[in-house]
């Protein structure tokens, strides 16, 4: 069973949204990140490898620990102990005003995409991604369209989900044989007029058999 808590600490003018969660028997961490505006500030991770196999007694301690861990960042966050400094606000853009009077399409918003398991993310030549997106203001954001496709595919394959409730979305797919020089892993979020991309380049790590 997989456990999680989300908080917001307001602390002068910024906001930090903590999040911790379980990351599943098979990575068997518990994950805190810290965000804000956007960027992630703080992460602290640490292993239950001592509760597997679980049981009904290992689940309440694990969900305990949990517990304990998101509590503490939460206080440290309050109290000053981690010392956070939050990003600027972004600049607001005016739109620059044609000839006709009539105004230029506003540039649209950025959305922060994260991928959560980037050192986890590949088993063999499965992915599980686990993405999380979030607005120029740090809010969760619902509803958005992730796609996730691989640059340098043999054979091109786009994989799509929308996120829940609390901006996370989960992809599960096999990579698919190579054929390009440098292969990507390319992840895009969109919601409305706004828009996130991450780009892994994935030469130095995947190990999947190229197309002949």
């Amino acid at each position: 069973m997989m456990f999680g808590h989300n908080t917001n600490v307001i602390v002068g003018d910024a906001t930090f949204h903590v999040q911790t969660e379980d990351r599943g028997i098979a990575n068997a961490l518990i994950d805190t990140t810290v965000y804000c505006r956007g960027r992630v500030l703080h992460r602290r991770t640490n292993n239950y490898f001592d509760l597997l196999p679980l049981n009904a007694d290992r689940e309440e301690a694990l969900k305990l620990r949990l517990n304990d861990q998101h509590r503490t960042v939460l206080e440290e966050i309050r109290s000053g102990a981690l010392h956070l400094v939050p990003p600027p606000f972004p600049v607001p853009q005016t739109p620059a005003v044609a000839v006709s009077q009539r105004a230029e399409p506003e540039t649209p918003q950025i959305l922060a995409v994260e991928l959560i398991n980037a050192t986890t993310w590949l088993t063999g030549k499965h992915a599980m991604l686990q993405i999380a997106v979030r607005d120029y203001a740090n809010r969760a954001v619902e509803a958005a369209t992730v796609t996730a496709k691989v640059d340098g595919a043999a054979e091109p394959a786009v994989f799509s989900t929308a996120t829940g409730a609390f901006g996370h979305a989960q992809l599960e797919f096999d990579i698919p044989r190579l054929s390009g020089s440098e292969p990507a892993l390319v992840i895009d979020a969109t919601h409305g007029h706004a828009k996130g991309h991450l780009r892994f380049q994935l030469r130095a790590r995947l190990r999947v058999p190229t197309a002949t």
